[in-house]
């Protein structure tokens, strides 16, 4: 009965919105302001780390949202013959959690992927060592974006926008070193801002300690490579190793059987 109701809820909330009897989307730029006390403060950066700088984030924040209001709609609907304070609670943290749902996706895809944005990172620092080489640690940072690895553009433009904003402190290298929490993130940041603060005189030791400090992240990051691709070829050879064994275990066995039937079945010699 219940699953009738649904279907029935479902049609009823198509046909609403598509003569424009409800609007979930007016509904939810109408309550703006409170929908987005639920947004997560680093929901746009997970964001734009899966789809780039381009995708509509507001876009993909009220979709989130739509999804949850739906469902929550539905399960009350369905519950409306014994609608009761349980029923309505079920249903809200149910919609709730839909609505969750794609933020902990983001979350997951981001934090599985820190491991290439580990052996990503000290070749983007790289790139940066010699921009910094020419120009203010700043300039070199926003010239650098454009040859960054998509993943680190927002983090870069948030780093760049709170510099032109005033902050000269390590704030922003720091809130861009927890935002990547890979190896060494945190000290080269720091590098990074005592090399913006240095006067011209020590600028060639601090670059010197710079480069120094990229050259042993590149080192680890081949390194890791390197045993990456040890692993997959010692997973394919065993992998290897045990078809050919079961296939030759096969092949006894059957060999075997093949030998045995015929031995039941063939003619016996009676001798007088």
């Amino acid at each position: 009965m219940m699953i009738e109701v649904m279907i029935l809820g479902i049609l009823l909330y198509v046909i609403l919105e598509y003569n424009g009897s409800i609007s979930t989307n007016k509904f939810i730029i109408d309550n703006q302001d409170i929908f987005k006390k639920l947004k997560e403060k680093d929901y746009d950066f997970y964001a734009k780390a899966r789809y780039g700088d381009s995708i509509d984030v507001e876009a993909l924040f009220n979709a989130r949202l739509k999804n949850g209001l739906i469902v929550i709609f539905l399960l009350i609907f369905t519950f409306i013959s014994k609608l009761s304070y349980i029923n309505c609670i079920f249903s809200v943290i149910v919609g709730y959690g839909v609505y969750k749902l794609n933020y902990l996706k983001l979350r997951k895809y981001y934090k599985t992927h820190l491991h290439e944005i580990d052996i990503m990172l000290p070749y983007y620092l790289k790139n940066l060592e010699i921009l910094v080489q020419h120009y203010t640690v700043p300039v070199a940072l926003g010239k650098s974006i454009d040859e960054a690895p998509e993943i680190f553009r927002g983090g870069l433009n948030d780093l760049i926008a709170k510099i032109n904003a005033g902050d000269s402190t390590i704030n922003p290298y720091m809130d861009f070193a927890r935002d990547f929490p890979v190896r060494d993130s945190m000290r080269m940041m720091r590098l990074l801002y005592r090399l913006s603060l240095g006067s011209q005189e020590r600028k060639q030791e601090q670059l010197l300690t710079f480069s120094r400090n990229i050259s042993n992240l590149q080192q680890k990051a081949r390194e890791t490579r390197y045993k990456e691709r040890l692993e997959k070829m010692e997973s394919k050879t065993m992998v290897m190793l045990i078809s050919t064994g079961v296939g030759v275990m096969v092949l006894l066995i059957i060999s075997i059987l093949m030998l045995f039937t015929s031995g039941m079945w063939s003619p016996k010699v009676v001798t007088f």
